[in-house]
């Protein structure tokens, strides 16, 4: 069985809805202690409140694309607020579905900051030797299988999604030599509240969609002692 203490701190990015949102409420109910991350001050609340353990919950507002460069000392100052760091669990992202002749550069940055390079640098920061615990600490970041199986009109969604999966796991192998497990999930869709608009292709998935919490007690696992063997991966989440 997977279990936390309270001293295993985990920060939970995206947060007040969907995957993010699933990551932190299991993670708290398995014991750790949770720094959920989102945008949201109200859903952020809203999943405070369901925590089965509240008093292991704390919230940040906060939009982690505004100052990339930032997050690192960002980090630093949860650290400093909190204490040190057990586990990251990157969940916060966004989608675009559009054509190439609809592109536009500023909404594909906008895509790129939030799916790609805000985790980055989030991981960039919880690398830092002074903010973690050392060895038996993890990274889990949540991509997407349009990372490797595109589809008309994912251009920027799967490109920020590659470029996650595949930096990830170059991180990877700078970070186990420090004892920094880190890995990757790449689900195929799930019920979240960005995918309500294309839930006329469950039909296309044998065992229908996938539910939230399918990748989250994935997530928790991989941030577990359970998983003290296992790094350097993407797994993708499929049923077909």
């Amino acid at each position: 069985m997977i279990k936390f203490d309270r001293e295993q701190r985990i920060i939970v990015t995206g947060a007040s809805s969907g995957i993010g949102e699933c990551t932190a409420l299991m993670l708290n109910e398995l014991g750790a202690t949770v720094i959920g991350i989102g945008r949201n001050t109200e859903r952020l609340r809203q999943m405070q409140a369901n925590c089965k353990y509240p008093e292991n919950c704390f919230i940040e507002t906060k939009d982690l694309a505004e100052d990339i460069e930032g997050l690192p000392a960002y980090v630093k100052s949860l650290k400093e607020k909190y204490g040190k760091f057990h586990g990251l669990a990157l969940c916060a992202g966004i989608s675009c579905v559009k054509p190439l002749q609809m592109l536009s550069f500023d909404e594909m940055k906008h895509l790129f900051d939030t799916n790609y390079f805000s985790s980055i640098f989030m991981a960039k920061g919880f690398a830092d030797r002074r903010i973690n615990n050392g060895a038996g600490s993890a990274i889990v970041a949540v991509s997407s299988i349009s990372s490797s199986l595109c589809d008309r009109g994912h251009i920027s969604y799967s490109g920020s999604k590659a470029a996650l999966s595949a930096s990830m796991k170059a991180m990877a192998k700078e970070l186990v030599t420090s004892g920094i497990r880190v890995n990757v999930l790449s689900p195929a869709e799930v019920k979240t509240p960005m995918t309500m608009d294309s839930l006329d292709r469950e039909k296309l998935y044998p065992l229908g969609f996938g539910e939230v919490a399918d990748v989250a007690s994935f997530i928790a696992y991989l941030l577990s002692d359970k998983a003290k063997w296992i790094a350097c991966q993407d797994y993708i989440i499929n049923c077909i």
